[in-house]
């Protein structure tokens, strides 16, 4: 059995390829302990079927993030609602973004993002929830998207020095960014607070047709000790439902 659980993105799979009540059904019954990133209108069906859920968007905009103080008084106000609404519905995990470089050097813009969340922290630490900065791919999917490799993200989270401010490592994105996966995660994986999957290149299944190798990465996770969620956030190319069962098994080490 995973020393973690499983959770599954809402946005791969509702609304074009299953209903609400069809995906969250499926998803208890494969054995799946959450869905993520479901808009609050579905938390109580989500519930209803006895799953959790594994993390919620902390705030509208991916490229006017936090690297910016201009953007602040806004984003942060933005993440002390759902702090507050992700404490209310148990939910771990709140997704934050740096926003874009747009000319803006790397120390400078980790400098600026790590001030935004030293401000948020003491209500992240009180509240019991982590803030996960994503890291997302800047070549293929978020161009010129500044979070785009670990070491960044890394620098960030010592700079904020709370451990309720953490980085959700997605291994699609980082295998298009930076690759070395398993190396990463056994270096870094005390700042890894979330994970996500999916294929590359694609981000479609996690199986066989693409250049991943999810088991070892799996088993690199597991060594780590991590606890918390493993988010499958793939788009299936064919049946929905039989790509989150093979998704389910093959991550279930």
């Amino acid at each position: 059995m995973s020393s973690f659980k499983q959770s599954v993105s809402w946005w791969c799979f509702h609304p074009k390829l299953l209903t609400a009540e069809a995906l969250v059904r499926t998803v208890a019954e494969l054995g799946y302990a959450a869905m993520e990133l479901a808009e609050p209108e579905f938390w109580p069906l989500i519930q209803a079927h006895g799953l959790k859920i594994a993390s919620m968007r902390g705030h509208s905009a991916i490229e006017q993030g936090l690297n910016r103080r201009e953007n602040h008084a806004a984003v942060i106000s933005e993440l002390r609602q759902s702090l507050e609404q992700a404490a209310a519905n148990q939910i771990p995990n709140v997704i934050c973004f740096s926003g874009n470089r747009a000319g803006l050097a790397d120390a400078d813009g980790a400098k600026v993002t790590a001030e935004a969340l030293q401000q948020l922290a003491p209500m992240a630490e009180s509240l019991g929830v982590t803030l996960v900065l994503e890291l997302l791919n800047s070549k293929v999917d978020h161009i010129d998207y500044q979070a785009d490799h670990t070491r960044w993200g890394v620098e960030v989270c010592d700079l904020v020095g709370s451990p309720r401010v953490k980085l959700l490592y997605d291994i699609y994105h980082m295998q298009i960014t930076e690759g070395d996966i398993i190396s990463t995660i056994r270096q870094y994986h005390p700042y890894f607070a979330h994970y996500h999957t999916a294929g590359v290149p694609g981000r479609h299944e996690i199986d066989g047709s693409q250049e991943l190798n999810y088991p070892a990465i799996v088993r690199a996770i597991a060594d780590s000790g991590y606890t918390g969620y493993l988010g499958q956030e793939f788009i299936p190319t064919g049946d929905p439902v039989q790509a989150l069962r093979q998704a389910f098994a093959l991550c279930d080490v």
